[in-house]
C-alpha cells in the first residue's frame, strides 16, 4: 500500500481537530529522525522512511526489544500508542526515548514509524479504555474523562457483583496480578465499573468517578507514592475501589485490535507483545 494513502487514512480516521500531546519537548536525543509533521503536531507520523507499506507491525512502546523486531522487515510500519518508553523506575524521567541505533536501522530498512498516543485514547472501538472494558465483560459504554481533546474514559455495566470477581477477570485478562485499593465497600454500586485505560489515578477522573456513583475504577498505574497520594486520598474519601493492571497491559488490547484496522486494508498485520512493569501497580 502506498505510505502517504495509509498515513492520510490513519490521519482522517483517528485525529480529530483540538486535539493535542506533547512529546518533543523531550525528544531531543532522537529529534533527527523525527518527521516535521510530527515535530509540530505531535502525533501521527513520527518517523517517515516508507513509499510503500507492505506489512504492519503494533506495539504499545517502542522498546528495543519492538525494534528488533521490526527491522527484520523491509518497507514495515510500526504503529504505536506511545512514541516513548513507560518506566515508572526512573521517575521524574518515567518515558525513556527511542534508540538512536536502532531508529538507523529502521531509516536504512526503509521502515516507518506511527504514532497515536491522545486520538487512541479517545472513545472509539478501537481505544484502549473501550478495548480494556470489553476484555474485562463491561458493556453499555459511555465516554468520560476529557483528556487532549477527546475523551479517554468509559463506564458501563458488568455482571460481576464484587470487586473480587472483577479482579479475578482483571487478572486473567491481563495474565498477571492486579492491586486493588480497597476503599470502598466490596459490592460494586449499581452493576457499574468506570474505566481509563493507563495513568487514570488522576483526582480530575476520580471525581467525575464519585459524581457517576460509581464505586469500582480500573486503571493502568495505581503505584502509591508521592505523585500519586492525593488522588489515593480522594478516593479514599469517596468510597471509591481502585483496580490496576500496569501501564502496558491496560493498553495492549488497543493496539490488539488495531491489527484488524490495518488488515481490513489488506496488510498483513501481528501485534508485537510486551512486557507489564509491575512497579507501576
Amino acid at each position: 500500500m502506498e505510505a502517504s494513502k495509509l498515513y492520510s487514512r490513519l490521519d482522517k480516521d483517528f485525529i480529530k481537530p483540538g486535539m493535542t500531546d506533547d512529546w518533543v519537548s523531550y525528544m531531543d536525543s532522537i529529534r533527527r529522525f523525527l518527521s516535521d509533521n510530527f515535530k509540530v503536531r505531535q502525533m501521527g507520523l513520527v518517523c517517515d522512511n516508507s513509499h510503500e507499506i507492505k506489512r504492519v507491525y503494533t506495539a504499545v512502546f517502542p522498546t528495543d526489544a519492538v525494534l528488533k523486531e521490526v527491522a527484520k522487515s523491509k518497507d514495515a510500519l510500526l504503529f504505536l500508542h506511545h512514541p516513548s518508553i513507560w518506566d515508572i523506575t526512573k521517575a521524574p524521567e518515567v518515558f525513556q526515548q527511542m534508540n538512536p541505533t536502532l531508529l538507523e536501522r529502521l531509516r536504512q530498512q526503509r521502515d516507518s514509524i506511527y504514532a497515536l498516543h491522545v486520538p487512541l485514547d479517545n472513545f472509539s472501538s478501537y481505544s484502549t479504555s473501550t478495548t480494556l472494558a470489553k476484555s474485562l465483560k463491561v458493556f453499555q459504554l459511555k465516554p468520560f474523562a476529557p483528556y487532549g481533546g477527546g475523551l479517554a474514559g468509559v463506564y458501563g455495566k458488568t455482571r460481576f457483583k464484587t470487586r473480587e470477581e472483577l479482579r479475578k477477570m482483571f487478572r486473567k485478562a491481563a495474565g498477571h496480578r492486579i492491586s486493588l485499593y480497597p476503599y470502598g465497600q466490596g459490592d460494586i454500586s449499581n452493576g457499574e465499573v468506570a474505566l481509563v485505560a493507563g495513568g487514570g489515578n488522576d483526582i480530575k477522573i476520580l471525581r467525575e468517578v464519585a459524581d457517576l456513583g460509581i464505586n469500582t475504577f480500573v486503571t493502568g498505574i495505581t503505584a502509591l507514592n508521592s505523585y500519586s497520594q492525593a488522588a489515593h486520598d480522594f478516593a479514599r474519601k469517596h468510597r471509591i475501589n481502585i483496580l490496576g493492571g500496569t501501564h502496558y497491559s491496560t493498553e495492549k488490547f488497543a493496539c490488539m485490535k488495531m491489527c484488524e484496522y490495518f488488515r481490513k486494508r489488506g496488510l498483513l498485520c501481528r501485534f508485537i507483545p510486551g512486557k507489564p512493569g509491575l512497579e507501576d501497580l
